[in-house]
């Protein structure tokens, strides 16, 4: 799923994240990425996805609002909740949502990607690509309808 990386990232001073969070942003795909959190022993993998294709893919999605489970094992979701207050990198600050397990990333104001467990984002990918392939606007909708009713049927073959 678009571009993979690892950040070892050492203090929230650190300028890593923020070149992390800005190749996400010019890219404009998601970016999975490998935290390696100082203090903690487990790494921890999310996927960087920009506002606008989280929109994309949100609006496609037929239950983008629900997580249904997928992250409940994950070690992000099943460890104690963190501090409420935003983290900052740079020009970027991190904002985790308590429930869900997401984080919003936001730049001067405004989220320009979120961070999402690896199998949230999959789920969320498919689930978006597979109702857009189904999906017809009414002129194309009109336009194959005409197409089929003049085609021959089985039975004149």
């Amino acid at each position: 799923m678009g571009i993979e990386i690892d950040v070892v990232v050492g203090y929230p001073t650190d300028d890593e994240m923020e070149k992390v969070l800005g190749l996400a942003d010019a890219v404009g795909e998601p970016v999975t990425v490998t935290f390696l959190w100082e203090g903690r022993e487990e790494a921890e993998r999310a996927v960087l996805v920009p506002a606008a294709t989280l929109a994309l893919w949100e609006h496609w999605a037929p239950t983008a609002g629900t997580t249904s489970g997928a992250g409940d094992e994950s070690g992000a979701v099943a460890r104690e909740p963190e501090l409420a207050h935003p983290a900052e990198f740079g020009a970027f600050t991190l904002f985790r949502r308590r429930v869900g397990g997401r984080t919003a990333v936001a730049r001067k104001g405004v989220v320009v990607a979120e961070l999402l467990d690896p199998d949230e984002a999959r789920r969320l990918r498919q689930s978006a690509r597979d109702v857009r392939q189904g999906f017809m606007d009414p002129k194309q909708r009109a336009a194959f309808e005409e197409f089929l009713a003049r085609q021959a049927s089985l039975d004149e073959e």
